[in-house]
């Protein structure tokens, strides 16, 4: 399972969204999919699941408002953490 598909899968599993399939570059705020509270929860799933480190000024919208961008934004701090 990829990135997308384990970040949907905690959302319906931890927010409750019963909806159909999450459109990647959708905002979660926007949509009221996630609220502030919820990126919180958000940030602990990542930072488990994937063994990184989401610092504060890390807390952005341009990094974790959508599948997309979740996406990129692990992938990115995966990446570094190798180099």
């Amino acid at each position: 399972m990829g990135i997308r598909e384990d970040v949907e899968q905690f959302i319906r599993d931890n927010f409750f969204y019963e909806g159909e399939a999450l459109d990647a570059e959708a905002s979660f705020l926007e949509t009221g999919v996630i609220d502030s509270t919820g990126v919180l929860e958000l940030v602990g799933f990542l930072e488990e699941r994937y063994g990184i480190k989401v610092a504060d000024e890390d807390l952005t919208p341009e990094n974790l408002d959508s599948l997309g961008r979740i996406e990129a934004f692990v992938e990115k701090k995966r990446a570094a953490a190798e180099a």
